[in-house]
């Protein structure tokens, strides 16, 4: 165990060059005393690690210093191949690149991990997009792309829902989600995000940009989408959902949702008295009445009345008949 972390401290030094100590004890999950110590290992076996001290301290190796411990296991030459999205490489424009890439890279591996690799490209399958939709292809994927890559401005013509905007981006990203390409762009200091198949217009601007060092995609995208969520839910209300709508709350709510319900235990008949987070009435009527009638909403008030009348209204649609 031991000497695979030393491993992983070793290829993680050589590949980002200055790491802290914290950031290896996180990433080994282990605490900082045992880094201490496998650094100090390091250093015993001749391996010329060396620290350096302050605020933006941390461990790097001598310039010029290469392991040739980097060989592959079986599982992370399998693993390589998990990773590898035909879809949307080829949406971007990558779908050569990618399978051009895997070529070599199974040509270059022993008969015994090529084995692997095969396998859990035939085993495994990504499918992206959510049920019942269909994965966008939006025509102007490539030129964003290329732009993030090269740090290029964009100006564009966007069809949000309040209308059509002009607007000159920076854009920092690309992020696939339910099988719509989102691009992270910024403008005027601030990042947005923006929907690529939404971009009526598009002209890659001679123009680079300087991307902000402190800027980390995964987590911008992350806590907006939290924030997202908590601002389409700002109010409550308090429902019951019968048995089946306990279980119908996986396919209908948000995780989001889900993970803010607060919950009574069940009566006698099973039906649970719950609070749930909603946005406004309108919102909250549309994705409770998913639910038919596996749930019934309590208050606040405004809401259980516009149920009951858009029920009333469907009764009276379906009570008269076809003509």
């Amino acid at each position: 165990m031991r000497a695979s972390r030393l491993l992983s401290i070793l290829t993680t030094l050589q590949a980002q060059g200055h790491v802290t100590a914290p950031a290896l004890a996180e990433q080994c999950e282990v605490s900082l005393r045992t880094i201490y110590r496998d650094i100090d290992a390091l250093s015993a076996a001749g391996v010329p690690v060396y620290a350096e001290r302050g605020s933006a301290g941390g461990y790097r190796l001598l310039d010029g210093y290469r392991t040739r411990l980097n060989g592959l296991s079986a599982q992370e030459a399998a693993a390589l191949f998990l990773t590898g999205l035909p879809g949307p490489a080829a949406d971007l424009g990558l779908g050569a690149v990618m399978a051009g890439a895997q070529n070599k890279l199974l040509a270059a591996m022993p008969a015994q991990l090529r084995a692997g690799a095969a396998q859990m490209r035939a085993r495994f399958h990504l499918d992206a997009p959510a049920w019942f939709a269909e994965a966008e292809q939006p025509a102007h994927l490539p030129l964003v792309a290329g732009a993030v890559w090269d740090q290029r401005r964009l100006s564009m013509r966007y069809q949000s829902w309040r209308g059509e905007k002009a607007r000159v981006v920076e854009p920092l990203g690309l992020v696939l989600k339910s099988g719509a390409w989102y691009m992270v762009g910024q403008v005027d200091g601030s990042a947005r995000t923006y929907r690529v198949g939404r971009i009526l217009e598009l002209q890659v601007l001679d123009q680079r940009f300087a991307r902000p060092e402190d800027f980390d995609l995964e987590q911008h995208w992350r806590e907006s989408a939290q924030r997202l969520e908590a601002e389409l839910h700002r109010t409550e209300a308090r429902v019951r959902f019968s048995p089946m709508g306990v279980r119908m709350q996986e396919v209908f709510l948000s995780p989001y949702v889900r993970g803010a319900i607060r919950a009574e235990p069940p009566d006698r008949d099973g039906w649970v008295v719950a609070v749930m987070p909603v946005g406004s009435i309108r919102q909250a009527a549309s994705e409770l009445l998913r639910f038919g009638a596996e749930v019934e909403v309590l208050e606040p008030e405004a809401l259980r009345s516009s149920m009951a009348s858009i029920a009333g209204r469907l009764a009276e649609i379906y009570a008269a008949g076809r003509e």
